[in-house]
């Protein structure tokens, strides 16, 4: 047992201080009432704040909505039931009879579970920083992989489809003024969108660009309120 304990560790390139911390990080709530529920609360929260850390030092020109669908990517269930298998974890999970009978080891949410209640037990063990390097660790692939996901449709193209969704009126772009001189023509295009009753403005060299930039910041606005 100690030689296997000993084995998970070194896959965890972490060593527990306190092995009862690990031992009940490893706990299923079907073996009673000294299980992991509680960390895996602890955890979540760890780990979406240094996933969120990292992408927005990574990607200082992504939008909201771009920083969040990474995000999502990489904390989603199958993330880290696909970190718990790297880890090999599932023989190691402590189970009720009931939950080895039916084959919790191997089960998705469980294993996600546990690689969030890990993280939390580190955290307790030794402090953020420490946390902030596992996850690093065991989600390597997964943060260098965030820039692969699909960039987001062009700001009008997804105001429209936010407001689709919603069954909300589509918005209306008027063109308010045009300036400057012939060689360099400036368009000012406004929008209102009934949803937060508010106009935006915005003024660039062509009517396309600022019905972009409006779209834009209506989009940050409802991404912020949501």
């Amino acid at each position: 047992m100690a030689s296997n304990v000993r084995q998970l560790q070194e896959r965890l390139q972490y060593q527990f201080s306190d092995p009862e911390l690990l031992e009940l990080a490893l706990s299923h709530r079907s073996r009673g009432s000294a299980n992991n529920e509680r960390l895996e609360f602890l955890g979540d929260s760890i780990l979406g704040l240094t996933v969120t850390d990292f992408l927005y030092r990574q990607f200082p020109n992504a939008r909201e909505g771009d920083l969040s669908r990474m995000r999502s990517q990489i904390v989603r269930a199958e993330s880290l039931a696909e970190v718990a298998k790297n880890l090999q974890l599932g023989s190691h999970l402590l189970l009720g009879p009931g939950e080895m009978k039916s084959g919790g080891h191997r089960r998705e949410s469980i294993l996600g579970d546990t690689v969030e209640a890990l993280i939390g037990a580190i955290y307790l063990d030794s402090g953020m920083a420490e946390a902030r390097l596992a996850i690093k660790s065991w989600f390597a692939e997964l943060l260098a992989a965030a820039s692969d996901v699909q960039p987001a449709k062009d700001a009008k193209t997804g105001l429209q489809e936010w407001l689709q969704q919603r069954g909300k009126p589509l918005p209306v772009y008027e063109l308010v003024n045009t300036g400057g001189e012939a060689h360099s023509r400036l368009f000012t295009v406004s929008c209102r969108i009934e949803i937060i009753d508010k106009t935006i403005s915005a003024t660039a060299s062509s009517r396309r660009k600022a019905e972009q930039m409006v779209a834009e910041e209506l989009l940050t606005e409802l991404e912020r309120d949501r």
